[in-house]
């Protein structure tokens, strides 16, 4: 395993009241950081990307020169820099605003205000999705585990890879949609399958229907990854024979707890 510490982190806060970095500043100190660069725009922040790669954005929502969906979108779309973990500090609780915060991956979605829980939780996470930690299996090794990643977010699959190989797992396939994985589970074998809810063309509650019903992997696995919160919706994914269900954005221990449970039933 390979040790790191919230401590360790090296964070740019970009955050546009003076008073709110102040605030931020003050409780990441609390938890032990103390590499600490900020920035009040979007603009600046990239400068400073630049020059020195930091491990965690903390970020709040609006800007005078854009919105951070700017700066997420450049991070994950820019190779070198797609490892960095982003981390939304808002007010904003509207869920549709936050949806593409979600589908992108990000660490975690923190309240304004937000209390020293939350934010350790984060940080926690942080250094889960920068660390390898792999799975101990009895009937498993864990580098021979097949596993189906299934989601429409190719950001939203980088990190589920990311965090799955952090535990070992190899051999890892992706489908962009349910009608892709159907079709690559005609012609191959899996151990787990990981799908998010909300897809196009089929959804990750007819993927689970058609693996339950009609597939011969009938009694694989399923992990669901969902920023769902219709209670109805996820009655019936379970009823459906989904095994387990993460919330995005998931903590990456959450994710090893639940994989331990379903690999060694």
């Amino acid at each position: 395993m390979t040790s790191l510490s919230p401590s360790e982190l090296s964070i740019l806060l970009v955050e546009p009241s003076d008073t709110q970095r102040k605030i931020i500043i003050s409780r990441l100190q609390q938890e032990g950081v103390s590499s600490i660069q900020t920035a009040a725009t979007i603009n600046q922040a990239k400068d400073i990307i630049q020059r020195h790669k930091p491990d965690l954005i903390a970020s709040a929502l609006h800007f005078i020169d854009g919105e951070s969906t700017e700066l997420l979108q450049y991070i994950k779309n820019t190779p070198e820099l797609s490892d960095i973990q982003f981390m939304l500090v808002s007010s904003e609780c509207r869920r549709e605003q936050l949806e593409i915060f979600r589908q992108s991956g990000v660490v975690a979605i923190l309240p304004k205000p937000f209390n020293a829980e939350n934010l350790a939780t984060a940080l926690n996470s942080t250094v889960d999705l920068l660390s390898n930690d792999e799975l101990d299996l009895s009937h498993f090794d864990v580098h021979n585990i097949r596993v189906l990643v299934v989601d429409d977010s190719r950001m939203a699959r980088n990190v589920i890879k990311r965090t799955i190989g952090n535990l070992g797992m190899q051999l890892i396939t992706e489908a962009v949609d349910g009608e892709q994985a159907i079709s690559l589970m005609k012609n191959n074998m899996y151990d787990l399958v990981i799908t998010d809810y909300n897809m196009p063309s089929v959804d990750g509650l007819a993927l689970t229907q058609y693996i339950r019903n009609e597939s011969q992997q009938s009694h694989i696995p399923i992990l669901m990854v969902s920023s769902e919160a219709n209670d109805t919706h996820l009655s019936n994914v379970f009823s459906a024979g989904v095994n387990a269900l993460c919330d995005k954005p998931f903590e990456p221990q959450l994710v090893k707890k639940i994989l331990y449970q379903l690999l060694e039933e």
